[in-house]
């Protein structure tokens, strides 16, 4: 019993119906005039050091580079004899 008296109190809530947004349009252009007023300020650096290089990224390389070829040099030219 006291289910369906809660049932019948509780008011079915239903979704508004979807209302179109306003659309926003902007000037093309927008122009502010300085002209009439005298702008004052003072020049701030950064402080500390600024870096402008970037670390190159070191990747391990999956061909390994050989300078010394004289074991097979000396392999083939046996071969050869």
């Amino acid at each position: 019993m006291k289910y369906i008296i809660i049932l019948l109190l509780s008011g079915v809530a239903y979704a508004d119906d979807k209302k179109e947004e306003p659309k926003v349009v902007y000037k093309e252009r927008t122009e502010i005039d300085f002209e009439g007023v005298e702008v004052q300020g003072e020049l701030v650096k950064p402080q500390g050091s600024l870096l402008l290089e970037r670390k190159h990224a070191k990747f391990n390389p999956m061909i390994k580079l050989r300078t010394d070829f004289d074991d097979e040099m000396d392999k083939s030219v046996n071969e050869i004899k």
